[in-house]
């Protein structure tokens, strides 16, 4: 599992573990959030409505499942994980801090990583240097990070996020997957 404050980079590393290590299955969340530019239905996130997720959530299609900055549902879908895991590979969940808790609960020998800021003040340049939020989603998402960094201890292994290959190298090596 990583997880980690918003606009830490946690789907640019997954993004480097997709290109360079394939070998390594990476879920795909659903969201209720609209897609940001480039994103990609089925690639990026499983983007659906609030009926569907609602739908997924009372079928118990969710491994886990949260409200994220007070406006959209994220959650993993089960079956995905479940048949990777039982294929014996070696997955990789991309979830926020209320997903990671959820995950433990079910899913204690898991291995789960927080992937960290360099800085406060990095996270803050990252965040508005997207440019993907309005200033007042920006405010919303630095006080929920606030909380998501104060977390850390919960999670067996940090990785500071100051450079995507050498963060996604780390990761995949304390995955225990050979390169």
């Amino acid at each position: 599992m990583l997880a980690g404050p918003t606009a830490v980079g946690k789907g640019t590393v997954s993004t480097c573990v997709r290109e360079h290590h394939p070998d390594v299955w990476l879920s795909v969340s659903a969201t209720t959030r609209a897609a940001r530019p480039g994103e990609v239905d089925g690639v990026h996130y499983h983007f659906v409505d609030d009926a569907r997720f609602d739908q997924m959530v009372a079928a118990d299609e969710l491994l886990e499942w949260a409200l994220v900055h007070g406006r959209a549902r994220y959650g993993t879908p089960r079956r995905p994980v479940e048949e990777a895991l039982a294929g014996g590979r070696a997955a990789l969940l991309e979830i926020d801090l209320q997903g990671a808790r959820q995950v433990r609960r079910t899913m204690p020998g898991a291995l789960f990583v927080f992937l960290a800021p360099p800085s406060w003040d990095e996270l803050v340049r990252r965040l508005v240097g997207r440019g993907t939020e309005t200033a007042e989603e920006r405010g919303r998402r630095l006080t929920t990070a606030r909380d998501e960094l104060a977390a850390e201890p919960e999670f067996d292994v940090t990785i500071v996020n100051d450079d995507v290959q050498r963060a996604c190298a780390e990761l995949v090596d304390r995955m225990g997957v050979v390169a």
